[in-house]
């Protein structure tokens, strides 16, 4: 689904909560928790902004500014030495 047809779906929706107050609060407390929980957490990308870090990864690659980990390393000490 694209994001034009999810905001038509979600406009659609919205036309039929609005006729109801009770259903209007509930979806604005629920769109006001989704706002808090993408202010609060850095981690969550777009497909665009996470494609766009992997490209920027394989340039570095090109580049041999990769950094790969060793055999036998467990994830502790690769991120202790890379870090």
């Amino acid at each position: 689904m694209t994001a034009m047809q999810m905001n038509a779906e979600i406009l659609r929706n919205m036309s039929i909560i609005a006729e109801d107050e009770n259903l209007l609060k509930r979806a604005a407390k629920y769109l006001r928790k989704l706002v808090s929980e993408k202010e609060v957490d850095p981690t969550l990308l777009t497909k665009e902004e996470f494609f766009a870090r992997v490209d920027e990864a394989r340039e570095q690659i090109k580049r041999g500014e990769g950094v790969e980990m060793l055999p036998d390393e467990s994830l502790d000490e690769f991120l202790q030495r890379v870090g």
